[in-house]
């Protein structure tokens, strides 16, 4: 069953993005102090009384202005298309501006069913002021406090009963795992992952921008592949800690090593006509931590000059040399050149994470490598995979190994089953 869509609208910073954290009962959304914080629409999941929807969050509605404002209005049109439900959230606080006006014509003119919210409604003093609103045409106010939660409930009651029996659904059926792939793209602001991840879903989902630091939250699309489903988690661009500003920047960065951590496989996105730098390394570090498979995306190549290609794919091998086999994919978004090859690799890493060696194979390939190169000290006597996500293979030795042996070893095991870029993680129990 698909489940209703509840769309939050309104002009900026009237406290759209804290409506849908409380509704949420979690921070989910970015929330900052001034203008046009969210950029992007984000879906969170919403459960009350057994009824399970959506809070879809926008932008809103901006007046003409430049070509960002322009896209992030395009999203909240696209947002209104699948609506069952157009919450149209104004400020108390402020009154009634002609912003506010404009933003209730757009609504109200999409066809779709519109519950006016007035927001900061934090006493009865603003609560009377509310009936001002009233002239928006957008039916009686609603009156809440996102940040306080006051009147919260209230209005999950009325969004339940709008929604109608037909939203009702069996408590926990729409929230289980849809089986899909998680792939999080991530890398430093401006190199074009969510040029890349538009290119990816076949759509405008995310806004894509030339200002670093469009994206503010990790966005995610769930699509249908030949390979089966895959769950693609747009992120904020990552920058060094000197470098990002607080509050909203660190909510953001916060949120894309969430994403990160819940990823299956990681794409590291890295902007060609720069090459493979520190910040980039340690990305690379983060997603060795975070123990999932990787791939990295050259963006921008064709923008590389011919001449310059040998320097960059050589600042790759430097940087991220302990990302192992990552496959090195070499692409220009924007135009969709090589975009295709990136879905069979992500369907090989993800077959190399869950791989699972046998016993007898494991043993024969370990007896292999100690004859090939002895270990100076200690033998190692048998060998088990314990777990797989990543392959996890235990050494049961007599003596010691030191280090460098132990990373032969690993090496070794990840060349002998094909391991790729899969991260491998070598337990020794001494006996």
């Amino acid at each position: 069953m698909k489940k209703p869509q509840v769309v939050i609208v309104g002009r900026p910073n009237v406290g759209k993005s804290s409506l849908v954290n409380r509704l949420a009962a979690r921070r989910v959304a970015v929330v900052e102090e001034h203008r046009g914080v969210t950029r992007d629409r984000k879906a969170v999941e919403v459960e009350w009384n057994g009824v399970t929807f959506d809070v879809v969050d926008t932008g809103g509605w901006l007046e003409a202005g430049d070509d960002l404002e322009t896209k992030v209005s395009r999203q909240a049109d696209a947002a209104l298309v699948d609506a069952d439900l157009v919450l149209l959230v104004v400020d108390v606080t402020t009154g009634l501006v002609d912003e506010d006006t404009h933003a209730a014509r757009w609504a109200l003119k999409s066809g779709r069913p519109v519950l006016l919210v007035v927001n900061k409604v934090d006493d009865t003093l603003h609560e009377a002021s509310s009936w001002e609103f009233l002239r928006l045409g957008a039916g009686d106010p609603h009156c809440v406090s996102a940040v306080h939660g006051r009147g919260a409930g209230d209005l999950l009651d009325e969004i339940v009963a709008r929604l109608g029996e037909d939203a009702h659904v069996v408590p926990g059926e729409a929230v289980e795992e849809d089986g899909a792939l998680r792939v999080a793209i991530v890398g430093r602001p401006n190199v074009g992952k969510s040029t890349l991840f538009n290119r990816l879903i076949g759509e405008e989902r995310s806004v894509v921008h030339d200002m670093p630091g469009t994206t503010r939250d990790a966005i995610d699309t769930v699509i249908e592949t030949e390979m089966g489903l895959i769950r693609f988690i747009d992120t904020a661009g990552m920058r060094r800690r000197a470098k990002t500003e607080a509050g909203l920047e660190t909510y953001a960065v916060l949120r894309s090593l969430d994403a990160l951590d819940r990823a299956d496989i990681a794409v590291l996105v890295i902007d060609a006509t720069v090459g493979a730098t520190g910040q980039d390394q340690r990305l690379a570090e983060r997603i060795s931590a975070a123990g999932c498979p990787s791939l990295v995306v050259l963006n921008k190549w064709e923008l590389v000059a011919t001449e310059e290609r040998p320097r960059v794919l050589a600042t790759v091998g430097e940087k991220l040399a302990f990302l192992g086999d990552a496959p090195v994919m070499k692409t220009t978004a924007l135009s969709g050149r090589g975009v295709h090859r990136i879905l069979p690799a992500l369907t090989v890493a993800a077959a190399e994470y869950v791989k699972r060696v046998p016993t007898g194979a494991l043993n024969r390939a370990i007896r292999d490598i100690q004859v090939k190169q002895p270990a100076p000290t200690g033998k190692i006597r048998y060998a088990v995979q314990g777990a797989s996500e990543p392959p996890t293979f235990t050494l049961f030795i007599a003596g010691r190994l030191p280090a460098t042996y132990l990373r032969y070893v690993e090496r070794s095991l990840r060349e002998r089953f094909e391991l790729g870029s899969t991260p491998v993680r070598v337990r020794v129990r001494v006996e």
